[in-house]
């Protein structure tokens, strides 16, 4: 069946980096995209960035852009989430979610979702 499983969260301190992982399982990665969403305590999930079939980036969350980045590894079946320069704001639970084709900023237009990878910057 499908699934997607996230794995990299963890404690960072402000200014650190972490990479977070999307290994995708009962599917084939290169005909769908992969968005990462987040949610902090008390708010409601918004998206982050996306990679489409196409390898075409979209930032859902301009406070990300030039410390996010996304990539994707076919071969591997995975997608990464490169965060550097992180900032306490940056605390919440980190989701991947699957759809067919090209990338969408609503996160019930995705099919498949993983369990979240929690990620704490604090000092």
């Amino acid at each position: 069946q499908v699934q997607l499983v996230e794995s990299g969260g963890g404690l960072v301190q402000p200014g650190g980096s972490l990479r977070l992982s999307c290994a995708a399982s009962g599917f084939i990665l290169d005909s769908y995209a992969i968005g990462w969403f987040r949610q902090a305590p008390g708010k409601e999930r918004e998206g982050v960035l996306c990679i489409s079939s196409s390898n075409a980036i979209t930032y859902h969350a301009d406070s990300v852009k030039g410390r996010f980045t996304i990539s994707r590894d076919n071969a591997k079946n995975t997608v990464y989430l490169q965060m550097n320069s992180l900032k306490p704001e940056d605390t919440a639970v980190y989701y991947c979610a699957t759809r067919f084709g090209y990338c969408h900023i609503r996160a019930d237009e995705y099919n498949y979702w993983g369990q979240g990878t929690q990620v704490t910057v604090s000092s």
